[in-house]
């Protein structure tokens, strides 16, 4: 029994109680929330719904409570209930009823743990986006590792996402970048706000060989070759990078296509026409204030040019066009602004403010013996996603980054995450799915069959540790359902961690292929079975990070 399906026999359970007692139902919250204690002498699991309901029911919480445990205690899936303090219920399955746990995860192989949270919804997820002038640095990184994991994580939960980046090919920081190019092309040093690093030489060079001529052309056209082949020669090295890290896109929308389609235009006029928009100062501004803004944003400036608010506005209305009902941003630390101002943007659209989400990533620092770490060579001091990769690997270098919140900086330490240890995260992890297809290798050497899990009484694995393995295995569709409601991919890389730790502890305590011993029993058999869904679990959550599941270390 899964804690949902324990949490669904609980609210049946009470509305039963309820009714036959004459008292009001609808006091009963949807869903029951059935958690595991954290201290495993108060039962499998514990409920404080009495207490939640029983004043709202018109009973004190600890006499409801006594009713729920003597109606539960009599469900063939529960061994025992007590009530403790005010009227929490601490319960304990049937060995039978945890061993449908097992049952559950290989019945569904890789699918379990997915739900229906979001099916239906059509998700445009949006993250990198860094701009086509470099290299992608730790901060971009980040983002390819954890927004790739929330889109798989989105995805479990029945969402339909496209992911998403945004090409910013428009803009005072391309110019900057192509007198960056053309300045390493004559010889000459970077221009003041340009761009260095060696990937700026060899760009330019590589500019120099496809275009040969490109130095004799006047200065408009030399400057239009420098910006097409330059911009395009970065951003294809961008897309290689983030393909080798495993993160692909399904658009890349390019930020200029918003101008030259006259979008940007268009949008400003409806938001004139709608009165969303005041003239002030020589500029038009958007009232943006009226929506929870701090301050009213200048969209179309005094010379005449679009701000770069009048390009986002017109992107989502390009979103929603698009058939978008929820648009998520990732975004760096540096964009709290856009939260407010993007919520702003929808609501003076006549739009749901809702629509739109914006989660911030904080910053990332390498260190190495407690010192921070400058590695690049290429760009100058920027640390890259490449030279994270060079340095650990993409499953350390992803894994590292997805397992801490986003809401929080981080500190990658190089010396604990290359190294081959348990004390290395997604080495304890991968060691623990390694370690049991090792197992189930080495049953099918000794001619041990395994057989269907229909076949195995599960109701054999009644020893302490067989349970908390058993238990946590049956988190795993809460955790995916939890990290896809809070965008936190990273719950799905701390499970997985409590799952290999609780894999350990069972087979300290429970020997699965006994050295020397030819007889396959009943219990070995349900012990394999016991092991081969923990290696599910693994690999399924292993998967929604886009980390590698190896079958040997």
């Amino acid at each position: 029994m899964t804690p949902a399906a324990l949490a669904e026999l609980v609210r049946n359970t009470a509305t039963a109680v309820l009714d036959a007692r004459g008292l009001d139902t609808s006091v009963l919250p949807d869903s029951v929330t059935v958690e595991r204690p954290r201290n495993p002498e108060h039962g499998d699991y514990a409920t404080n719904l009495a207490m939640q309901v029983g004043k709202k029911a018109g009973v004190s919480p600890r006499e409801l409570a006594g009713w729920l445990a003597e109606a539960l205690a009599s469900e063939e899936a529960i061994a025992s209930v007590d009530v403790a303090g005010p009227g929490f219920l601490n319960l304990r399955l049937a060995a039978d009823a945890q061993g449908a746990i097992v049952r559950e995860v290989l019945d569904n192989t890789a699918t379990f743990g997915h739900g229906e949270l979001y099916r239906g919804r059509r998700v445009n997820l949006e993250f990198v986006s860094a701009n086509p002038t470099g290299p992608i640095h730790l901060g971009g990184t980040r983002w390819a590792a954890v927004g790739d994991a929330l889109g798989r994580v989105l995805s479990a939960q029945g969402a339909e996402v496209t992911r998403e980046y945004y090409f910013n090919d428009a803009g005072s920081q391309i110019d900057r970048f192509v007198d960056s190019l053309i300045a390493s092309a004559k010889g000459a040093p970077a221009p003041e706000g340009g761009y260095g690093g060696a990937y700026i030489d060899e760009i330019a060079s590589e500019v120099v060989r496809s275009e040969p001529r490109v130095m004799g052309l006047p200065e408009d056209e030399l400057r239009e070759t420098f910006r097409r082949t330059g911009v395009g020669l970065m951003f294809t090295e961008i897309k290689r990078s983030l393909h080798e890290f495993g993160t692909d896109f399904d658009v890349f929308f390019h930020e200029d296509s918003l101008h030259t389609s006259g979008a940007v235009t268009r949008e400003v006029e409806r938001l004139k026409e709608s009165g969303s928009l005041y003239f002030a100062d020589g500029a038009w501004w958007l009232r943006s204030t009226d929506h929870g803004d701090d301050k009213d944003r200048v969209v179309i400036k005094n010379d005449g040019a679009p701000a770069y608010i009048a390009g986002d506005i017109a992107y989502l209305r390009d979103k929603r066009e698009r058939g978008f009902d929820l648009c998520l941003y990732m975004l760096g630390a540096d964009h709290h602004g856009y939260v407010a101002r993007l919520k702003a943007a929808a609501a003076a659209m006549n739009d749901d403010p809702d629509v739109v989400e914006v989660l911030i990533g904080q910053m990332v620092n390498l260190v190495s013996d407690g010192e921070p770490v400058r590695m690049s060579k290429r760009a100058g001091t920027v640390v890259t996603m490449e030279d994270l990769v060079g340095a650990v690997g993409v499953d350390a270098a992803r894994y590292t980054l997805i397992r801490s919140s986003v809401d929080s900086p981080v500190d990658i330490d190089l010396d604990l995450i290359s190294k081959r240890t348990n004390e290395n995260p997604v080495f304890y992890v991968q060691y623990a799915h390694a370690r049991l297809s090792s197992l189930q290798r080495n049953a099918v050497s000794l001619g041990i069959r395994r057989g269907t899990v229909a076949e195995a009484d599960l109701s054999l694995l009644n020893h302490e540790k067989e349970g908390e393995l058993i238990r946590t295995l049956g988190e795993f569709p809460r955790v995916l359902h939890s990290a896809a409601e809070l965008r936190e991919p990273h719950r799905v890389a701390r499970y997985l961690e409590e799952v290999a730790g609780s894999y350990h502890r069972f087979y300290d305590a429970c020997r699965v292929l006994q050295p020397g011993d030819d007889q396959v029993t009943p219990l070995t058999v349900a012990r394999l079975q016991l092991c081969e869904a923990a290696r599910q679990v693994l690999a399924n959550g292993l998967e929604v990070l886009g980390v590698s599941a190896p079958e040997q270390m």
